[in-house]
């Protein structure tokens, strides 16, 4: 990298946005410091500034050094010195064909600010484009990185720009009948909703009265059918109303199999309120600034279309690849599944070298069970056990006594296994068991038992692999040596002579356990 820089020449990294990105973004910033370099490094992604304001404050979740060095010198490793956030492309071009490292986004090259920059390097020869992981199948990444790398391809470049003349007239005449049409389909409803709720309130509330069918009855007992004057000193009935009545306005809502429908401009910020909060900044930890081009995408509404054109690319340039990905090696993942043990072993996603390797080395050196299927490949990896369903009857497990184990309850059981209904069920023995030897049920760490036996005033310490008590009481783990990883079987030992201090601290490893 720093060849190509001194001779002119500019470096592209395609990165992600966030990730493995802001390692590299160390990495480069300690390496410049080391050999006071000055040709000028960029993180070019539409979030950059963002994402390492954001990072500055998650301190706590890095690396033991990082977090360690901002404990005692208030040091934030992303007070980057020799790294400049941009946003934009402008902000680029204006340094011309100056030597420089850019890392942009997306690692694909097939979108984003990356793409751009490599349509412009790679016709020159002095120039180097960096990867640092493998590209995806069908990519312009990985097509690159394929041995030996094309020496032309072919892009698609988009650009967008604002609708014109017809067009935009065209766009606005479309949106306003879209609205028209919106604002009928909210009144039609809203008329719907008034009607129903109108006939119900009238047949359910006995305040209403119809006048064309209300009777009085007069003192000779004839019936009188009309309406009813009600003059009541204070109040000023209505022409419609047949009682003194204060005034009331119930809101109707239309109703779906979701609930009450919503109306979305409801919730809606209006537009200069968005502007001033987008201009002001309300971002938290952002010290009140916000993103130029986050702010540039959230308020640029005008009208506009994308144009697309395809164009081949000459590449001179120099490619290279340094694998940053983070994955295990082959080493590693042997020892990964070492230690694991599986009883079975799925091989995907691997190149056909790499696969073979490996399923011929757990072929050799274990009874693995290993499958390497190929793309769109059916496999069948069921296991044939002896495990068998049965009921517990309920004369069985009144006598049953459990112990609570974390969210599970535990219990020894002797039982006979019968058939019931053409069930399996364990029925309780015919005879008395004979007594079991005590089992004791959990999983101790020395690292915990070390300091349960501190909070006790004991001392203890770590000698050697095993946990020392005192002068003479050591407790050590025992594995068996001819098993590997999580189903082999460990026993724990205490050594020392029958004393006072044996039996006190073999009653204190008891109590971590569960005695069945």
């Amino acid at each position: 990298m720093v060849k190509v820089l001194s001779s002119g020449g500019s470096v592209l990294l395609p990165v992600d946005t966030a990730g493995r990105v802001l390692e590299l973004l160390l990495i480069m910033e300690q390496y410049w410091a080391q050999r006071h370099l000055v040709y000028p490094i960029y993180f070019l992604t539409n979030v950059a500034t963002s994402t390492v304001d954001f990072v500055k404050s998650f301190l706590e979740w890095m690396s033991d050094s990082i977090s360690k060095s901002f404990e005692h010198t208030r040091d934030n490793a992303f007070l980057l010195r020799y790294v400049s956030l941009i946003i934009n492309k402008e902000e680029l071009e204006k340094l011309g064909d100056a030597p420089k490292v850019v890392l942009a986004s997306m690692a694909s090259l097939e979108v984003g600010f990356s793409h751009d920059v490599f349509v412009e390097l790679a016709n020159e020869a002095k120039n180097l484009v960096l990867f640092t992981e493998k590209g995806q199948f069908g990519t312009l990444a990985r097509m690159l990185q394929v041995d030996p790398p094309p020496k032309a391809v072919k892009v698609t470049m988009s650009k967008r720009i604002p609708l014109v003349a017809e067009e935009l007239k065209a766009y606005e005449e479309e949106q306003e009948r879209i609205k028209q049409e919106e604002a009928l389909k909210a009144s039609l409803s809203k008329e719907e909703v008034k009607a129903s709720h109108g006939l119900n309130a009238k047949a359910s509330d006995p305040m209403v009265v119809d006048a064309s069918t209300s009777c009085t009855s007069s003192n000779a007992g004839s019936n009188v059918c009309g309406s009813v004057d009600i003059l009541i000193d204070g109040f000023v009935p209505t022409v419609t109303s047949v009682a003194p009545m204060f005034p009331f306005f119930e809101n109707t809502a239309d109703w779906d199999d979701f609930g009450e429908v919503i109306n979305p401009d409801d919730y809606m910020m209006k537009q200069d309120e968005m502007d001033n909060n987008l201009m002001l900044g309300a971002g938290d930890g952002m010290d009140g600034k916000l993103d130029e081009g986050s702010a540039r995408l959230l308020l640029d509404s005008a009208p506009s279309k994308v144009i697309s054109n395809e164009m081949t690319v000459q590449v001179k340039c120099s490619l290279a690849y340094m694998d940053f990905e983070g994955r295990s090696d082959g080493r590693s993942v042997k020892s990964v599944i070492s230690h694991v043990a599986p009883l079975k072993l799925v091989l995907v996603h691997g190149s056909a070298e790499a696969t073979e390797h490996l399923k011929m080395h757990c072929d050799k050196n274990s009874d693995l069970h290993v499958y390497a299927p190929q793309i769109e490949e059916t496999i069948d990896i069921t296991s044939d056990l002896c495990t068998y369903k049965v009921q517990l009857s309920e004369k069985f497990m009144s006598n049953v006594i459990c112990k609570k184990l974390g969210e599970h309850e535990i219990a020894w059981v002797d039982a006979e296994v019968g058939k019931v209904d053409e069930k399996l069920t364990l029925l309780p023995p015919s005879s008395t068991p004979s007594a079991h030897k005590s089992v004791l049920v959990g999983d101790l760490k020395l690292a915990d038992f070390k300091q349960f036996l501190a909070s006790k005033g004991l001392q203890v310490e770590f000698a050697g692999g095993a946990l020392r008590c005192g002068k003479y009481i050591t407790v050590r783990k025992i594995g068996d040596s001819n098993q590997k990883g999580s189903m082999s079987s460990q026993q724990i030992v205490i050594e020392g002579p029958l004393c006072e201090d044996y039996y006190r601290r073999r009653e204190l490893l008891y109590s971590q356990f569960f005695l069945l």
